[in-house]
């Protein structure tokens, strides 16, 4: 699914103009991005939780070349499955 047909979906499922969805969608991608920015952890509940991991710089092998590169530390997002969500899947 890509972000036209998210929209469609939650235009329908909510009884919106496709444009007021796209609103929604942007604003709330907005939201959870400046609080993921500010260190923030966004939990929904019966869906997941958004939070910021921190992984150290490391070593690795570039596999073409086979040398050593450094490699820098940096963050990531990460997502937990919530309950709800998770028990759907499965």
């Amino acid at each position: 699914m890509n972000k036209s047909e998210l929209i469609e979906k939650i235009a329908a499922g909510a009884g919106l103009s496709k444009v007021d969805s796209k609103k929604a969608l942007d604003a709330t991608v907005a939201a959870i991005k400046d609080a993921l920015i500010a260190g923030d952890k966004i939990s929904l509940i019966g869906f997941g939780t958004f939070g910021i991991s921190e992984r150290p710089a490391r070593e690795g092998v570039n596999p073409a070349t086979k040398a050593k590169i450094k490699i820098a530390a940096k963050k990531v997002v990460k997502f937990k499955a919530g309950s709800e969500l998770a028990d759907a899947l499965n």
